[in-house]
């Protein structure tokens, strides 16, 4: 019989809360967790793929070992970037329903720092932060941290670099006695170092459902393609998944811009998403996915953390992944809350070899997705061009006499003598033309 949230030891207000957001049962990282972070006896590290509840596995305990007769920040919880702030901050919010005596803030970058200096005037108890953004307070002394007795660094892997660079001024602000929590999606050998650094001797390892880098409902499939194809068969495949919503990752910005550009031209219901935007602009964009104004987003791999979107049914790795790391937090971007998805990598013929090797490191099984076949090509950017004709705005500045000469011209033809013009014009000038030109391989790091 499978455990309840009442056999790890959680309170009746936070089971209450979790009883009306309708999670009953507990994921495996949650069951291992749990009791081991009430009992509150050293540091801990929580090794579990993406969307296996890790917020609930800390944020949870963390709720229950706050002491609310004590006004002062007692738990701080680092992320990379404030996208997943936000979405830990709604989340510990929810789970708190009815301990309205916690005091929760999210002090994250990319957002003006004064009302966040303002907030943490007023009794706090738990803060969710990006590293930058806690430094920047601290440098300003507008933040004790002196009876914190919890740091919790959440995927770890992806803030490696700025832990090295702030975690040390971070630390030092902190008691002696403090207990760390870490959890990561992977374990490459930075974290290791930095578990060997700052986290005790004594410290407890748990991981959960590591034998893949997905769970089961993940399909892993790659497609080979020629550069001067690219485009065109992803869009043959986009269409495919009309209605359902995915992600398309790409190495780096300007690669995010280009093909959100030339989705946008095609009509497809798409935004960008990177880190040079402003944070406005992201916030919109996030905002528009997660309530489903867009279907998919083209973003980078940092910006694309803190998407908890269920009904992600694919994720498009348009380029290869560098690392082994990078793929793992991909492709969790789908299948989460037991839903199955797709993740499908899109290969040059001199990058399959490659894929033994993804298939190695990481414990997975990669099948070949079939590629259309040129008439097939065609025929979609054929429909393609139609959906830009219909989605095309009129233009009421054109001059009134130039439309009736216009008018003129059409006059005598019916709607289908029309149309079949119009498709004879389209396919005779894009005979043989690529929409777009080859583009030169960058060689991987």
């Amino acid at each position: 019989m499978s455990k309840q949230f009442s056999d790890l030891g959680i309170s009746n207000p936070i089971l209450n809360a979790l009883s009306d957001l309708n999670i009953v049962i507990p994921t495996e990282i949650q069951q291992k967790t749990i009791p081991l972070l009430l009992s509150n006896t050293t540091d801990f590290v929580g090794l579990a793929k993406t969307g296996t509840g890790k917020t609930a596995a800390f944020g949870l305990p963390l709720l229950q070992l706050i002491d609310t007769d004590s006004p002062v920040i007692q738990a701080v919880i680092l992320v990379p970037t404030r996208e997943l702030g936000q979405q830990i901050f709604r989340n510990l919010e929810s789970f708190a329903k009815y301990l309205p005596e916690v005091s929760i803030a999210a002090t994250c970058g990319g957002i003006p720092i004064k009302p966040q200096i303002e907030r943490l005037l007023l009794p706090t108890h738990i803060v969710v932060a990006t590293p930058g953004r806690l430094i920047d307070l601290i440098q300003r002394k507008a933040i004790n941290l002196k009876e914190t007795k919890f740091l919790v660094l959440d995927e770890a892997d992806e803030m490696v670099t700025i832990l090295k660079e702030g975690l040390d001024e971070i630390i030092a602000e902190l008691p002696s006695s403090h207990k760390t929590f870490l959890f990561s999606a992977t374990m490459p050998g930075t974290i290791k170092q930095l578990i060997q650094n700052y986290l005790n001797n004594n410290v407890v390892q748990v991981s959960a459902n590591m034998e893949t880098v997905g769970n089961q409902g993940i399909d892993h499939e790659y497609i080979v393609v020629n550069p001067i194809e690219k485009l065109d068969v992803l869009m043959h495949f986009l269409n495919s998944k009309e209605g359902e919503r995915g992600i398309i990752f790409c190495k780096t910005k300007a690669a995010v811009n280009k093909l959100a550009k030339n989705l946008a031209i095609n009509r497809f219901s798409s935004g960008a998403l990177h880190g040079s935007l402003s944070q406005g602009i992201r916030d919109r964009i996030m905002e528009q996915f997660r309530e489903g104004h867009i279907n998919i987003l083209v973003a980078t791999d940092l910006a694309a953390r803190g998407i908890d979107v269920k009904e992600i049914s694919y994720v498009v790795n348009y380029h290869l992944p560098d690392v082994y790391e990078t793929y793992v937090h991909r492709s969790g971007r789908t299948a989460r809350a037991g839903a199955k998805g797709l993740s499908l990598t899109v290969l040059q013929e001199e990058e399959v070899f490659e894929i033994a090797d993804f298939e190695k490191e990481l414990g997975i099984k990669f099948t070949q997705f079939k590629k259309p076949t040129v008439a097939s090509i065609e025929e979609n950017n054929t429909l393609l061009w139609a959906k830009q004709i219909f989605k095309t705005k009129p233009n009421h500045d054109v001059d009134s006499e130039l439309k009736n000469k216009i008018k003129t011209v059409f006059h005598h033809l019916t709607k289908d003598e029309l149309i079949e013009k119009l498709l004879a014009n389209y396919l005779l000038q894009n005979k043989n033309e690529p929409l777009e030109k080859p583009v030169k391989r960058q060689k991987m790091n």
